[in-house]
């Protein structure tokens, strides 16, 4: 339900300091059975919810320039019987296990993060601090964490402990990247309807290599192609339909020179490039299939991509874009941040016609908003429901996300469940009831920081009820740290 907190004069839901304390680290491993329930937990629930984000926001006391850099933290939710059983580990990577030992920070970050020394102890360091703090999935039998610019590690399911780097049974070799957004086709049309999992990596440069993989539920590899598209991709998401998967390359350049003199991080040389065109980069899921198809459109910067849907002559693209995208400086604090100044993540649909080779975008929702979710039988096919993290209001500026908003595209209605003002939402994830056979029948599962309370709570909403009271609110003994990405499983660990 939205809150009765009173806005100020800008229509402030928020407090900036209780927010900035979600980003303090969680050096501790936990693993308990959750007590402090409000309402019940469904006894239809039963399964395992997984999260991965930057828990260690901190090397020994110097704090990493930027989250993004900091080390993975995995969380798990074992749903059974009505009961709920918590665990987070860190993912015990070369690099954080070396760091751990040696009380200091060892490793460059994409994003910033400098070894102490000044330039002369980082120049032409090239070394990747492989942080697994992205995404998780269990597929295959394994349950994988994920960053995009290199190997999966696998962890056991059961207690997070961390196995080692994964190759995939040879699809990956060292020195290989595997994106961390994969997607799961729930009826593939070149597998006689079975699902199968599709994922990519880039490699950047004055051209890029996209590679496409797509795993069958065993883990085993059906397809693998690559292909050399012009020009430096940035490419963070991607989507898919039954016979695509789908590239945005935003307008961004890329300056090397201050990364390999030890001046910059490697992300901190990307700019964006405002006025010049997104390519929307068509690659075909069959092998068979070598064209290729680049359209242009005016969009901002994309992020995430909420899902994709084709008919016979378009393709239908739902993304978060972002007027403008401000470059990293090396002077710069994430947590002094200034909302206002900054451009919202706002929802759009891009209309890509196949006859005329034109993009029509159409602005879809203005409200600042990120992390977008659907039934997963959706995706890739045309849908009605999106599940997003939302600001509490639509004043069409930035602003932390402090619910999560139900959008149905059919009618234009909108659903917010708001836990403003000391509550912060995660990504939210969909978790179909079993039998159901609606769109929206099923629950909604995000965790919540309570700045108020410095901790955080597992909330369950009812996704074909979203204004109503919370399904249950699970109350950890603990916060966790803003964290990014995660993913559903029946099995439960």
């Amino acid at each position: 339900m939205i809150s009765n907190l009173a806005g100020s004069a800008k229509d402030q839901y928020y407090k900036i300091e209780e927010w900035k304390r979600g980003y303090q680290s969680l050096p501790h491993e936990y693993e308990y059975e959750i007590l402090d329930i409000e309402g019940k937990i469904p006894l239809e629930l039963e399964g395992t919810l997984f999260r991965n984000g930057p828990g260690l926001l901190d090397i020994a006391g110097t704090p990493v320039h930027h989250p993004f850099d900091g080390d993975g933290m995995i969380s798990s939710f074992a749903f059974k019987e009505g009961k709920a059983y918590f665990r987070n580990r860190f993912v015990q990577t070369e690099a954080y296990v070396a760091e751990q030992e040696a009380g200091e920070i060892l490793y460059r970050g994409v994003f910033g993060t400098q070894k102490p020394g000044g330039w002369l102890n980082n120049v032409f360091d090239f070394r990747l601090k492989n942080i697994a703090n992205t995404n998780i999935i269990y597929w295959g039998d394994k349950l994988l964490a994920l960053w995009e610019a290199a190997e999966p590690h696998s962890l056991e399911p059961k207690t997070l402990e961390t196995i080692g780097i994964d190759y995939l049974d040879g699809i990956l070799q060292p020195g290989d990247s595997f994106s961390a957004h994969p997607w799961i086709d729930p009826s593939c049309e070149l597998d006689n309807g079975e699902p199968c999992l599709v994922n990519f990596s880039i490699e950047p440069g004055l051209s890029s290599k996209i590679t496409v993989f797509e795993l069958n539920q065993d883990g085993k590899l059906l397809r693998r192609h690559a292909h050399s598209v012009p020009g430096f991709s940035f490419i963070h998401d991607f989507a898919i339909t039954p016979n695509y998967a789908i590239f945005c390359q935003n307008p961004v350049s890329f300056n090397p020179l201050p990364f390999l003199f030890g001046w910059r991080g490697a992300g901190e040389c990307v700019e964006f490039q405002p006025h010049k065109p997104t390519k929307i980069i068509l690659i075909p899921r069959n092998p068979d299939n070598k064209e290729v198809k680049i359209f242009e459109v005016n969009s901002g910067f994309i992020f995430h991509h909420a899902n994709a849907f084709e008919t016979e002559d378009k393709i239908y693209l739902d993304s978060i874009a972002y007027a403008t995208l401000p470059q990293v400086q090396p002077d710069s604090n994430y947590k002094e941040v200034d909302f206002n100044k900054l451009d919202p993540g706002q929802l759009w649909r891009f209309t890509i016609n196949l006859q005329d080779e034109t993009v029509e975008k159409e602005l879809l929702e203005s409200r600042c908003c990120e992390f977008p979710t659907l039934h997963p039988d959706k995706v890739g096919r045309d849908y009605r429901y999106i599940f997003i993290g939302a600001a509490h209001n639509d004043t069409g500026r930035n602003a932390p996300l402090q619910g999560i908003l139900k959008l149905d595209l059919q009618t234009g209605k909108q659903e917010l469940h708001s836990f403003a003002g000391s509550g912060y939402v995660s990504e939210p994830i969909f978790v179909p009831k079993p039998n159901g056979t609606k769109e929206d029948e099923g629950w909604i599962l995000t965790l919540v920081y309570d700045g108020s309370q410095h901790r955080s709570d597992l909330v369950i909403l009812d996704g074909e009820n979203m204004q109503g009271d919370v399904v249950a609110k699970l109350h950890l003994k603990h916060h966790i740290p803003y964290g990014l990405h995660g993913s559903w499983t029946d099995n439960v660990f």
